[in-house]
């Protein structure tokens, strides 16, 4: 048996159970998703190929307006978690060492060690009318009652930027420790300052590390389901909300493969359109994720 031969077989044998794992547990659910979405109901239990499931998101305002405000909060905590995460990832790859750096990274791991339900569930005791935080305010004089902070856009954003910091962080750090000393140390030597500096050296180098962790927290933002109806309630009319009433409440599964058959295009949308803005390209993107 020749070498090349069995170089071919150990690589398929090698690739044959990621194959089988991408076609069986995603691509063939969406396939089946994506046929479902096209069955039009026209009589009790009688079904023909259609596009009303897709009309539907676009004639109902509730549907495209749920979508709006989900995919602008989105947005909005990605651009909060990048400002929050990039002076801690800059830290991390440039200054911190050993094991300074090793309890860093594992001290933004933690929160990871239990599933999004239990944190989700910490939060909300932590702002809840009888929480901690709504205690100590009142404790030390500040309001003279207890205050809800639940159930409101600022309690869904604040959960969602705490589960999404590690996702910004890796890639952040990830793209700064390949920035060499000796480029920032011409940039001060040039008269440059340190907003200069930050501004055409370090933010342009961690480029791709800032649209991979973009991608990936906007795109775990908004398919979130946990956190915006637990810490939103009714007030949170997040667009996996509708896809779970579809499925789960009304039965009508058709109506809830188009629901989310239109998440993934126009999400993915948002993000080439991020891309474009940006200058990147995907494959130099994908290797900082």
């Amino acid at each position: 048996m020749s070498k090349k031969p069995a170089q071919s077989l150990t690589l398929f044998l090698l690739l044959a159970p990621a194959i089988l794992w991408l076609g069986l547990l995603i691509v063939l659910p969406h396939v089946e998703i994506l046929v479902l979405s096209f069955s039009e109901r026209v009589a009790p239990r009688v079904y023909a190929f259609g596009f009303g499931n897709y009309l539907e998101f676009f004639t109902e305002p509730l549907y495209w307006r749920t979508f709006a405000r989900t995919a602008t909060m989105s947005i909005i905590v990605t651009a909060l978690t990048l400002v929050l995460a990039f002076p801690i990832a800059l830290y991390i790859a440039r200054v911190a060492r050993g094991r300074l750096k090793a309890m860093l990274l594992l001290l933004c791991l933690l929160p990871f060690w239990v599933s999004e339900l239990v944190r989700t569930l910490g939060w909300m005791m932590l702002l809840r009318e009888t929480g901690v935080i709504s205690y100590v305010l009142q404790a030390i004089g500040v309001t003279d009652q207890r205050i809800e902070f639940l159930y409101n856009d600022g309690a869904v954003i604040l959960g969602l930027v705490y589960g999404g910091l590690l996702f910004m962080i890796v890639p952040l750090a990830n793209a700064l420790e390949s920035l060499e000393p000796s480029v920032v140390e011409a940039g001060f030597d040039l008269g440059g300052s340190r907003w200069t500096v930050l501004r055409r050296i370090v933010i342009p180098h961690a480029m791709p590390g800032i649209v991979a962790g973009s991608i990936i927290v906007f795109m775990l933002t908004v398919g979130n389901f946990a956190t915006p109806v637990l810490l939103g309630g009714k007030n949170g009319l997040w667009f996996t909300e509708q896809i779970y009433a579809q499925f789960i409440t009304r039965f009508n599964w058709p109506q809830g493969a188009a629901f989310g058959m239109l998440l993934l295009v126009l999400s993915s949308a948002i993000v080439w359109a991020g891309l474009r803005l940006t200058g990147q390209s995907l494959g130099t993107t994908l290797k900082q994720a």
